[in-house]
């Protein structure tokens, strides 16, 4: 007969298991069982119970970052993924990495490769695990959470019978390195009889789980030391159940025994869950942090979010101000301060400091440094080599009265402590956000005085760039800056057809009705005519050559003005339409809007309506020959064409002209974005720009 095994629930875990310990003792020991008498099990069920308690005050709840009041972890807690560690470590060099990212698309350099597990999945089926990740990933919580699995709950996901058992490693920073002294410490706490002899006990019988938290906090100098000793407790009592964490940058797989596995970050369902969980009491405030963060106005603030310290952050801060900070380098300055200071403050760590007058202003000085020269190489990912070499060099003229800099120490201590640098792959390292390589670029620009003319002729069209522009405007008055860009941007307009098109957009507008201002409606303009180019581009089979993008100028004019509303449909009404009659139909109803918001001076819509509706009657069935439907729909372009008084040439545009167009757009679109991001801009400054946004500022200004 089969007898199935039933799990102990949360709240008798730990007394069924002691009172198994003890029975087994005095056994071992040739005593009779009813010495564990009534007062002795009394005084066990009341440590039992203490050694609950004591897990849930001191393990079981959260307070990190200037919380006003800490919450309870299982409030908050989203379960973590793990992925198989040698997945992260399948690079061989710097161009394989660089060549997934590129391609890749994205803008984090979180970890896709591998499957991802449950946390607790891979507890369940891993006796000795080693939990890898960087700092604020959750290594800490995520220990923690097991033993309360075990502790708190009925343990649907934890499927052994355990007392957990968790121990700080940085507890050993100076004293002996005690393993089984420190877990029967924990015993003595609650009240446990004979506290030695039953740890001795729980051991040998392998009744706990054991957790090791921190293994990158002890010391480096006693790091051997620490090393060794934990082998040999592990293999001296190896029935029992091992969960160690540490950092990757200091963990060198010095643990046979152990399976390593690394804490993946955060995906989106897991962010929105972890919001979900924070702002559990006003739900309406959580979906709005939820829909501001995946808004394109927030995409490099949500890549710092797949951390859950830094979603933390993210979390604190929105929930004090109701919002974001409107200056966008606000957040990040305070994520990189976070890793800087806060975060080895928060884990109680000293701040090791190498070298005499290397404090945190200068180490930022210097990481910016890396940074920016790595941006401005297009590079994201440096060798441990160069880095070592680069450190040196500058600590060399930071403090010239060291004799001697040890760049490999520097970059561990500031890999560790910090987390900004991260190794991707063996001697491959990285920023660990994207976002704070762009942050240290700026703040570099800045405070060096690095010339912003150069950076605006060599950048300004890059997207790479881009955040960058941003956070250089949120760092500063932008005055200049923007003034520098507008200037650039105008350079990118040379051929008569860009001209012709920028100046037939500005006097078809020029004194017409529309409440818009006229940047506005220069910009509306503009859609409305690349709108009309992609539909006769379509026809002409040019489109995907050119890879026109009316969205540019589409985007422009919405963030000219949030209150417009701008559709696209033109180039799509009628070249893809098998119904030309009902087609025509949505091309109308386009004419009338445009009719709606006057934007446009002297341009006779209700005639344009009228030659449209005649048309109408005219268009041909779908079983008509190609040759008549593209006829037909000629006739329609052109009736568009002749309304507005533009000229076909000017939207037949080459391929180096529709580049150039892109650029401009996007160039305007950006400066657009940079006054948003601004410190301050001027009133004057900002009319000054908007005046000659989509214009043609030179002699040759008529239409040719």
């Amino acid at each position: 007969m089969r007898f199935q095994r039933v799990m102990l629930s949360g709240a008798d875990v730990v007394k069924t298991l002691a009172l198994s310990i003890f029975q087994m003792l005095f056994e071992s020991s040739s005593k009779v069982l009813y010495q564990l008498n009534e007062s002795l099990q009394h005084e066990v069920f009341k440590a039992s119970n203490q050694y609950n308690q004591n897990y849930s005050e001191r393990h079981g709840t959260l307070k990190v970052l200037g919380m006003r009041e800490p919450i309870p972890l299982e409030s908050v807690y989203i379960a973590v993924q793990f992925l198989d560690n040698n997945a992260v470590r399948r690079f061989e060099t710097i161009e394989a990495l660089e060549n997934v990212y590129r391609q890749s698309q994205q803008r984090g350099f979180y970890n896709k490769v591998g499957n991802r597990k449950s946390g607790l999945e891979v507890a369940n089926q891993t006796q000795y695990m080693m939990v890898l990740g960087g700092p604020g990933m959750g290594k800490s919580t995520f220990l923690r959470k097991v033993g309360l699995e075990i502790l708190t709950s009925d343990r649907p996901h934890f499927q052994h019978d355990c007392i957990p058992v968790f121990i700080e490693l940085k507890e050993f920073r100076s004293g002996d390195i005690d393993i089984e002294g420190a877990i029967a410490n924990e015993f003595e706490t609650c009240g446990f009889p004979y506290h030695q002899k039953f740890t001795r006990a729980a051991l040998e019988q392998g009744k706990l789980l054991i957790l090791l938290d921190g293994l990158d906090e002890v010391p480096s100098e006693r790091m051997s030391e620490a090393i060794a000793k934990i082998r040999n407790f592990v293999d001296r009592y190896d029935k029992n159940r091992f969960i160690i964490s540490c950092r990757i940058a200091a963990y060198r797989h010095n643990f046979r025994r152990f399976t390593d596995v690394e804490i993946a970050n955060f995906d989106d369902e897991q962010i929105c869950q972890f919001i979900q969980h924070w702002f559990a009491d006003d739900a309406y405030k959580g979906q709005e942090c939820w829909s501001k963060l995946i808004s394109s106005d927030y995409a490099a603030a949500k890549e710092l979010t797949h951390t859950p310290l830094l979603l933390t952050l993210t979390c604190l801060l929105y929930q004090r101000a109701g919002q974001f900070p409107t200056n966008r380098a606000t957040l990040y300055e305070k994520a990189l301060r976070t890793l800087l200071e806060e975060w080895s403050g928060e884990k109680g760590l000293p701040q090791a400091s190498l070298y005499r007058g290397l404090d945190t202003k200068r180490k930022e000085l210097m990481i910016s440094k890396i940074a920016y020269d790595a941006f401005q190489n297009n590079r994201f990912f440096l060798s441990r080599r160069e880095l070592a070499s680069q450190i040196e060099h500058l600590l060399k003229e930071m403090l010239p009265d060291e004799p001697f800099v040890d760049g490999y120490a520097v970059l561990k201590s500031i890999e560790v402590q910090h987390g900004i640098l991260v190794e991707r792959a063996e001697g491959i390292y990285s920023f660990s956000h994207l976002t704070l390589q762009e942050f240290l670029t700026a703040q570099h620009i800045i405070d060096t005085r690095q010339n912003v003319q150069e950076v605006v002729v060599q950048h300004l069209v890059d997207h790479h760039w881009r955040e960058v522009f941003l956070l250089l405007a949120g760092l500063q008055q932008a005055d200049d800056l923007l003034l520098t860009m507008e200037k650039q941007a105008a350079r990118l307009i040379q051929t008569p057809n860009l001209r012709n098109l920028l100046t037939w957009a500005d006097h078809i507008t020029t004194g017409s009705e529309g409440s818009y201002k006229p940047v506005v409606k220069r910009a509306i303009a503009m859609f409305l005519a690349l709108d009309l180019a992609q539909a006769l581009a379509l026809d002409q089979a040019r489109v995907r050559s050119l890879n026109l993008d009316i969205d540019r100028a589409r985007n422009l004019a919405l963030a000219l003005d949030h209150t417009l509303t701008l559709n696209r449909a033109l180039d799509l009404a009628l070249v893809r339409a098998l119904n030309l009659s009902r087609a025509l139909d949505l091309v109308i109803d386009i004419a009338h809007k445009f009719e709606e918001i006057k934007i446009f001076h002297q341009v006779k819509f209700n005639v344009l309506i009228a030659w449209l509706d005649a048309l109408k009657v005219k268009a041909p069935h779908y079983q008509k020959t190609l040759a008549s439907r593209k006829a037909f729909i000629e006739q329609v372009h052109q009736t568009w064409l002749n309304a507005l008084n533009l000229n076909r040439e000017w939207i037949n545009l080459s391929r180096s002209e529709v580049t150039a167009l892109d650029q401009y757009l996007f160039a305007n679109l950006l400066i657009v974005q940079c006054r948003r991001s601004a410190v301050w801009v001027s009133p004057q400054t900002w009319e000054t720009i908007e005046d000659k946004i989509m214009r043609v500022h030179s002699a040759c200004t008529t239409l040719s």
